[in-house]
């Protein structure tokens, strides 16, 4: 009995419709990039496991249980990158970029890797796009970015809430992080097993769980934007201003805080009204450059999660016509020259390799969707024309190609 091969669970083939979708998101998404002037950049989907401990922080669910890491032959622990600004940021410090001129705005796209339960528009091998900009501090470098998210969102016409916060930086955050430890301490006997463990490991992230217990718990919690130092408040402030003067919508969650330990200051959801999930997601990392070793670097970025946006966009329709040729006979080399003669004129043209009756071949045209079948017998052949049948109305008539 033949062994029966399948993909891995969480793994999957994009074909047919949901290729079509696939690639109306990237192209769709890469067209506003180019506006934009970003730089595209290819990483490698393997990197040092050390290269995401260091950046999206040891204490966190990516690291802990969903990173796929193994050894290579010298005992080294590598890992499939589970998301991809890390290997962006150890790019640009490796390759100097920061030599080169003050900022830099590049993007990438991609594959990424995480252990987790396959679900809708998630799987253990996902796509992203993202984006990121270097040696940028001022605030309406983060509105110009959220103002790009959100036409990404449009130009899908996908609906979606954007939600922003911001987490402070080193000056304040720990005067939040103490108050909050003392708030979660109080009320743990309300909080998930997860959420315990992580209420002094890494308080953030309870502000952020999805268990209803939990959620309810930390209602009454300390907001960050009561502890913000002025800079970090004048930076947001200004932030709130350039979204509406751009008139980009959002609301405020002061529970925001995102599933990463690398940010500071702004980060922000792009929440589907219709799965009630983050399509785009992102925010400001200033100190990571500088704990990888490269030199002090504002930086902030989102990545867009493809596979969730296929659920919501619709399967574009073609806006070509697909011109089938039937060879009959000894006519082939006449059909292969009619074939390449219809493509330098801009046309698409599917040759056929079927051996049968017409009835059957204009089956097939309709099966692939043929616009018009391009027929040629011996006739055609001797007299230098094709028969070309428009397949929607069944007129069919003898042209020469030069004609079509």
């Amino acid at each position: 009995m033949a062994e029966n091969f399948q993909a891995p669970r969480g793994f999957h083939d994009i074909i047919g419709g949901e290729l079509r979708k696939f690639r109306r998101v990237t192209s769709t998404v890469r067209e506003l990039l180019r506006k934009y002037n970003y730089e595209e950049i290819i990483t490698p989907v393997v990197e040092y496991a050390k290269v995401f401990e260091r950046s999206i922080g040891e204490a966190t669910d990516i690291v802990q249980k969903e990173m796929f890491v193994f050894s290579d032959r010298k005992g080294r622990r590598l890992a499939l990158r589970p998301e991809g600004t890390a290997g962006v940021v150890r790019a640009y410090i490796q390759n100097k970029l920061y030599a080169l001129r003050p900022y830099h705005k590049l993007f990438y796209e991609g594959p990424m890797f995480r252990y987790e339960r396959p679900q809708a528009g998630r799987y253990r091998q996902f796509h992203q796009i993202g984006v990121e900009v270097f040696g940028v501090a001022e605030p309406h470098a983060d509105a110009e970015l959220l103002k790009l998210a959100d036409e990404i969102l449009k130009a899908l016409n996908v609906q979606a809430t954007m939600e922003i916060n911001s987490l402070g930086c080193r000056v304040c955050r720990p005067a939040y992080r103490e108050a909050l430890v003392e708030y979660l301490h109080g009320v743990a006997g309300h909080l998930c097993d997860v959420c315990v463990d992580r209420k002094d490991r890494n308080p953030l992230r309870v502000l952020d769980c999805k268990v209803e217990t939990c959620q309810e718990a930390v209602k009454e919690a300390p907001k960050m934007v009561d502890y913000l130092c002025d800079e970090c408040r004048e930076h947001y402030t200004k932030l709130k201003d350039y979204l509406k003067e751009l008139g980009v919508n959002f609301r405020e969650n002061h529970n925001l805080v995102r599933g990463l330990d690398y940010y500071t200051r702004t980060v922000f959801e792009a929440v589907s009204d219709e799965l009630g999930v983050a399509v785009i997601a992102g925010g400001r990392y200033d100190y990571l450059v500088e704990e990888f070793g490269g030199p002090p670097t504002p930086a902030l970025g989102f990545a867009l999660g493809v596979e969730r946006l296929m659920l919501l966009v619709e399967e574009p329709q073609r806006n070509y016509d697909l011109y089938f040729v039937i060879p009959f006979g000894e006519v082939h080399a006449y059909a292969l020259k009619v074939a390449d003669i219809l493509r330098s004129k801009g046309k698409v043209v599917e040759l056929s390799y079927r051996k049968g009756g017409l009835k059957k071949q204009l089956e097939l045209a309709n099966k692939l969707s043929a616009d018009y079948a391009v027929i040629i017998g011996e006739d055609e052949l001797k007299e230098g024309v094709v028969s070309l049948k428009d397949m929607r109305t069944g007129e069919q008539r003898k042209v020469k190609v030069e004609e079509i």
